[in-house]
């Protein structure tokens, strides 16, 4: 048997070990070419990614592919169709992180109220600062908090912010009606009014083609001056030109970001480079999901998944997406 795991940066040593047990693993970095991991599945009985394009030339190139497994949740980077059109299942691990990347984005939020990001700074360059109005915090309690997408991680966050921190919590999901959301304690709003009236605004839905830039200038514009921006979930839900505008701007208070349209970031000559210098903005490398126990989920959960693939059996499918819903052939629906 031969695996293909690509993304190697994101080190899973376990995995790693148990799939060497199953047959000759190899690893490419994240920027392999088209070309080249085309070359590589070539021969391939089973693919892993995570970040990389798998395109419709890669499938296409796929003689013997059992099985393609996203060792994590996003499946944008993958042509599902291609994948459907040659009978190859594809599967992501949906529910590794959901109460980890929750928390996550609460942390962005914790930071973004209470001044956490300015605070340092003032700490390493001055040793300290003095109750003064430039430093004073927010509480989350009394807040309203909007979630666009509730979802498994949406509805984590919003238990944490409205049960845990008694912060009003408001939501706009079409997917989810006024009374489940009620059994939540979440009130359904519509999106302009949710950026009205939302003191924070947390992104937590799918990246499809409805939601591709569902927060652009016209959005940013709705917002209130005061109100912060989290993004937890996928890069390009934000017109990231329009939003380095608003935040350089002044037109929002600030933002909190995990993801990105295009990563890896760079301290220059990247259309977020400018976001390094605002001490209102708080950036992380795309790693919420990033906990020992999540990490200890998503190995052991993609192996199951690698072991039905090998095995010639249906990989089973957790998502609720329906591109992947859509499959049906080689998979099963749990």
């Amino acid at each position: 048997m031969k695996i293909i795991r690509t993304d190697r940066e994101l080190e899973t040593p376990h995995l790693d070990a148990e799939l060497r047990k199953r047959g000759d693993l190899v690893l490419l970095p994240d920027g392999v070419s088209e070309a080249h991991l085309a070359e590589e599945v070539a021969k391939a009985d089973l693919l892993l990614m995570c970040y990389t394009p798998i395109t419709a030339t890669v499938i296409a190139a796929a003689r013997r592919l059992k099985g393609i497994v996203k060792y994590g949740v996003g499946i944008d980077a993958i042509d599902i169709p291609a994948a459907i059109a040659r009978g190859i299942p594809v599967v992501n691990i949906p529910e590794y992180a959901e109460e980890t990347v929750a928390e996550g984005a609460f942390t962005l939020m914790i930071a973004l109220l209470k001044r956490l990001v300015p605070l340092d700074w003032q700490m390493r360059a001055a040793g300290w600062a003095w109750p003064e109005p430039r430093w004073i915090g927010q509480d989350v309690a009394g807040k309203t908090v909007g979630i666009v997408g509730l979802g498994r991680i949406g509805r984590s966050f919003a238990r944490m912010t409205g049960q845990g921190f008694r912060a009003r919590v408001i939501a706009c999901d079409p997917g989810v009606s006024a009374e489940d959301m009620a059994a939540l304690g979440v009130e359904k709003v519509a999106l302009p009014e949710l950026l009205a009236r939302s003191d924070v605004v947390s992104l937590h839905c799918t990246l499809n083609a409805t939601t591709r830039h569902i927060i652009g200038a016209a959005e940013l514009a709705k917002m209130k001056p005061t109100a912060f921006l989290i993004n937890s979930s996928r890069g390009a839900l934000v017109d990231e030109a329009a939003l380095v505008a608003a935040l350089t701007g002044g037109r929002i208070a600030g933002a909190g970001l995990d993801v990105f349209s295009s990563e890896p970031l760079s301290l220059s000559g990247h259309l977020m480079s400018p976001l390094y210098a605002l001490a209102n903005v708080l950036m992380l490398p795309h790693l919420t999901f990033y906990t020992a126990e999540a990490m200890a989920r998503l190995e052991r959960e993609t192996l199951e998944r690698c072991d039905e693939a090998l095995a010639g059996r249906p990989l089973l499918v957790k998502s609720r997406d329906p591109r992947l819903r859509a499959q049906r052939r080689g998979v099963r629906f749990g």
